[in-house]
């Protein structure tokens, strides 16, 4: 079963950077098309990058060319890059498998200071 454990998370004053890191405790993250989602106060969980089993990526509109995704197999762990961060870059993230969700880890906290 899958444990997400979600970290890398802090304040950041706007167009600073910070790389969220997640690991699946509970299985291999090899075989898997792994997203990172985020969840802000008061809006719907949303999906912001996903990268497939290899390096292919996609991204939401409201990040692409900022975020960028990456994962290492053999340390089971797949990476969020965020560069020029904005006050709107506030919430939660977590990781999952799109296609397959199962379980929300504890997320990790991004605070986009204005």
């Amino acid at each position: 079963q899958a444990q997400f454990v979600e970290s890398g998370g802090g304040s950041v004053q706007p167009g600073g950077s910070l790389r969220l890191s997640c690991t699946d405790t509970g299985s291999t993250v090899g075989g898997y098309v792994v997203g990172w989602y985020r969840k802000a106060s008061g809006k719907q969980r949303e999906l912001v990058a996903q990268i497939n089993t290899g390096t292919d990526a996609i991204f939401s509109d409201s990040v692409r060319g900022r975020y960028t995704i990456s994962r290492d197999n053999a340390k089971r762990a797949v990476y969020l890059q965020m560069n020029s961060l904005k006050p709107e870059s506030t919430a939660v993230y977590y990781c999952n498998y799109p296609y397959t969700l199962t379980t929300w880890g504890q997320g990790t906290q991004v605070t986009g200071a204005s």
